[in-house]
């Protein structure tokens, strides 16, 4: 394996910024994942994984690593017991993937239309919106251990999916190389239709008893009116989507947080296990960052307060500053810690 050097990652992530990797090889298959991983091993540099880039931000002085670019592709269905099992190469660009499954009436995706990045990246940050998550339709996930060079197995219940997260990405962060995903799909099933926006949706446009191409339809539209879905003309364009997750707090903790709000209609959605999850946007919002708010050449979107967006001109060290700002614009306003969505490579913002 001959990877190539000094390799500009703003190129290969969404939010365009970020300097160089040291070494950097794109892989085809899982072959070539091992020769990677035994390369890094036999120079003593450390291995990174890189997909559609979406969701990650790169230090302005770039990484000391092989970064390896998932490219692999494939994609195997059989039926088993009334259900469709669905297994996709990590490579797999993620919305082409719904947009098979939608056209074959496999329910069990559709609400996550129009998401960008690969399926590699769905189990990692248990990847959800308008309702639906991975989590629900994964049942095997293969990935290489890199600690023992081995390709191992995970069951749902072994992934330990929870809110954006999983043991692929805070359990045992860098340990596991996500080769394939697979999905459990309803063949002929029900659309799920869970979220305000998208009932509204689909009630503006007189659809009474929605298909999954229909739900797929108003979760595109309701995403692009957000900036939401990968647009070349669209102004907010370089950003990793949301930037921060939906804090989740004890139920406890609710009260304070209503008292410095001082507005009973404050967005929050009971969990089980007494928690709250509350609403990132709402507060960043009312902590003083309305939407189109900037700092030079980063500030928020003009369509969403979530997504942080870096413009002309703009590093990586002003996407972190902004959004340590916005941080502790919230804390002090409500006493809520956010916390940043995407994966930092050469930089903290934590």
């Amino acid at each position: 394996m001959a990877p190539l050097e000094h390799v500009r990652l703003a190129p290969h992530c969404t939010m365009g910024v970020g300097g160089p990797a040291r070494f950097f090889v794109e892989v085809q298959d899982e072959a070539a994942v091992l020769a990677a991983l035994e390369w890094a091993r036999g120079r003593g540099v450390p291995l990174y994984v890189l997909g559609g880039g979406s969701n990650l931000v790169v230090g302005d002085e770039g990484i000391e690593a092989l970064v390896v670019k998932i490219a692999l592709r494939g994609i195997d269905t059989h039926e088993a017991d009334g259900a469709v099992e669905l297994t996709a190469a990590a490579g797999e660009p993620w919305d082409v993937l719904v947009a098979r499954t939608v056209e074959r009436g496999w329910a069990g995706l559709e609400s996550l239309s129009g998401i960008p990045g690969l399926v590699g990246a769905t189990p990692m940050q248990n990847v959800g919106a308008y309702g639906q998550e991975v989590s629900e339709t994964v049942t095997v996930v293969r990935a290489l251990d890199t600690s023992t060079g081995s390709i191992v197995s995970f069951k749902n219940r072994e992934c330990r999916f929870t809110y954006r997260d999983s043991l692929f990405r805070s359990g045992e962060p860098g340990r596991y190389v996500v080769l394939s995903v697979s999905y459990r799909l309803r063949p002929n099933g029900r659309a799920a239709v869970r979220y305000a926006d998208v009932e509204k949706d689909l009630a503006a446009r007189g659809v009474a008893t929605p298909s999954l191409a229909d739900v797929r339809a108003s979760v595109i539209a309701i995403r692009r009116s957000k900036s939401m879905v990968l647009d070349s003309q669209d102004e907010n364009r370089r950003s990793c989507g949301s930037f921060f997750t939906n804090p989740i707090i004890p139920s406890a903790e609710l009260a304070a947080v209503k008292s410095r709000a001082g507005d009973p209609s404050m967005p929050r959605w009971p969990l089980p296990g007494g928690q709250v999850k509350l609403s990132a946007a709402w507060l960043i919002e009312r902590a003083g960052y309305a939407r189109g708010h900037a700092d030079g050449p980063v500030g928020l979107s003009t369509r969403h307060a979530l997504a942080i967006v870096a413009h002309d001109g703009a590093r990586a060290c002003d996407v972190v500053a902004f959004a340590r700002r916005v941080q502790a614009a919230v804390a002090e306003r409500f006493g809520v810690r956010l916390t940043p969505e995407p994966v930092f490579w050469g930089v903290t913002a934590r």
